[in-house]
């Protein structure tokens, strides 16, 4: 197998970070970006780390171990559009990028050492465009294969560089928590405990006796992860599956007027991110949680595939009108909206306007506005309390 150079680029608490950036207020200070009460954490800042603040921590949960702590709502339009400045800055390097998030991925950089250098140079030089670009820092790590670039990339935040070659593989992974390997979670982590496995070394040297009944026929791929093998390659396409918005609400909703002009926002989201992308959605879906936390899915065709915020909208609404006359009275909680079963904006419509993105003339006229003013430029008056 070929000796591959694989980079693994994390953005350091992306989204905390950037408003950061933007507000000199906020800098040095413990930042959370999420939204009301009763969501999640989204991003937090490492001063907000410091009291064990994590994304997807309830946000009560998070307010509870830091009264100071500073909350800013999410700017995603923001954050995708200094995204984009990464990842344009990844494929000078290599074409050969795999992204996982909009602030995280592998870069496979082993085509790219007579142009640029060595790996370590390419990976300086990475962090060095991006603080010069973005005036934000990246954790990267360097390594033979993405299991152990993503695991070396942690290893020193913020703004890392940590290098793993076959010399200090295990000098490097041995003293870490097992837990540290991709895919071993809670209950994984506590069967491995039982049985005096809390290292990766305590792992990659165990017995059959001990890990086959925890990882069963992936028994000795957990092992071979232990001992840092890992042949995947970087895979530069991913498409889409789905795009979706969603919100909790701050108390829960359950008139259908309130619920109707929270729908209409998600179906504008989840519709202009699909237009983002030339995408248009072959089914739409809506998602509910109750105030007690059980949650329904319900979901349409649509033929032709659609990225209109109306025609998303008044599907979503079908779907929602018809849960509701099945639950009167229900209280709910969250509230969702999705396409799947994704495809490319084809534009069948002879007569219909042709544009790069698709929807109506007013879609089109919102996405323009908000390209340049941000997403909270414009609002719908249906949408309006």
């Amino acid at each position: 197998m070929q000796d591959r150079k694989i980079l693994h680029v994390d953005m350091d608490a992306f989204y905390a970070s950037v408003e950061q950036r933007d507000n000199p207020e906020l800098r040095g200070k413990p930042v959370v970006v999420g939204g009301n009460n009763r969501g999640v954490v989204a991003a937090a800042s490492y001063e907000a780390r410091v009291f064990g603040i994590r994304s997807a921590m309830p946000m009560r949960d998070a307010l509870r171990r830091c009264p100071d702590l500073n909350r800013v709502p999410p700017r995603m339009s923001l954050y995708q559009d200094v995204s984009k400045q990464i990842f344009t800055i990844f494929r000078e390097f290599t074409p050969v990028v795999e992204g996982l998030s909009l602030d995280e991925a592998f870069l496979d950089v082993t085509n790219s050492l007579q142009l640029f250098g060595d790996e370590i140079s390419i990976a300086k030089e990475v962090k060095r465009r991006i603080l010069d670009t973005t005036s934000l820092t990246a954790s990267v790590g360097v390594a033979p294969n993405k299991l152990v670039a993503k695991i070396a990339s942690d290893l020193d935040k913020p703004n890392g560089l940590v290098v793993v070659t076959d010399a200090n593989m295990r000098e490097t992974l041995d003293p870490l928590p097992v837990q540290v390997i991709p895919g071993i979670g809670k209950e994984t982590l506590a069967r491995l405990q039982r049985v005096s496995i809390n290292t990766i070394a305590d792992l990659r040297q165990a017995q059959d006796r001990d890990i086959n009944p925890i990882f069963g026929r992936f028994a000795a791929r957990a092992r071979d992860r232990a001992a840092g093998i890992d042949v995947r390659p970087v895979v530069p396409s991913r498409e889409d599956k789905s795009i979706s918005a969603e919100e909790t609400f701050d108390v829960d909703l359950s008139a259908r007027n309130d619920l109707r002009r929270h729908l209409l926002k998600l179906a504008e989201r989840t519709a202009a991110r699909l237009r983002a992308k030339d995408l248009v959605a072959g089914t739409v879906q809506i998602k509910i949680r109750q105030d007690d936390f059980s949650t329904y899915t319900r979901q349409c065709a649509m033929r032709p595939p659609v990225n209109s915020t109306e025609t998303l909208y008044g599907a979503a609404t079908k779907l929602l009108d018809d849960w509701l006359s099945e639950n009167p009275g229900a209280k709910i909680r969250l509230l969702g909206v999705g396409g799947s079963e994704l495809g490319r904006d084809s534009q069948p419509d002879l007569f219909a306007p042709t544009t790069k993105s698709g929807g109506s003339q007013l879609d089109q006229a919102v996405d323009q506005i908000r390209d340049k003013f941000g997403d909270l430029s414009l609002e719908r008056a249906r949408t309006l309390d």
